[in-house]
């Protein structure tokens, strides 16, 4: 069996959040969807459970944030290229998302970083492959 990644979020509007994941191209698993907690499938291995923030606190004594005034997690996603990552913002901008800061052009690396529409951040990424293989550093040394 493989491993799965279940990632909790808190949300203040279910059915907006459904709205925005999929317009990121995950879908809905209905079975696991409720007025307390939507299924949002990136693959078969990644998964979000987007909670409404009552739900979320049955999960944890602790206190749960708001992700539109505090950071608590980011999450990063790559794509195949340059222009995935481009086109993968146009969408979470278009359904309701925020660019909270400039895109970072590492030469090696290009990200940029997507707020949902509770503030929860995610990254989307693309890294030239020989820099993942040989590192960050050796490869700006060869492609300089």
């Amino acid at each position: 069996m493989s491993q799965q990644v279940f990632v909790n979020l808190p949300s203040s509007d279910l059915e907006r959040s459904k709205a925005f994941y999929t317009a990121l191209g995950a879908t809905i698993n209905e079975n696991f969807t409720d007025e307390n907690a939507a299924c949002i499938v990136f693959s078969d291995e990644i998964y979000f459970m987007v909670l409404t923030r009552q739900y979320l606190q049955t999960f944890t004594t602790k206190e749960v944030i708001d992700p539109a005034t505090h950071a608590q997690t980011s999450i990063a996603f790559t794509r195949d290229s340059r222009e995935d990552v481009d086109s993968t913002m146009s969408a979470g901008l278009a359904a309701g998302g925020s660019e909270p800061r400039e895109p970072q052009d590492y030469g090696f690396m290009y990200s940029r970083d997507l707020e949902d529409p509770d503030g929860n951040i995610l990254g989307f990424l693309y890294m030239a492959p020989e820099a993942a293989a040989k590192g960050p550093e050796a490869y700006l040394a060869e492609n300089s």
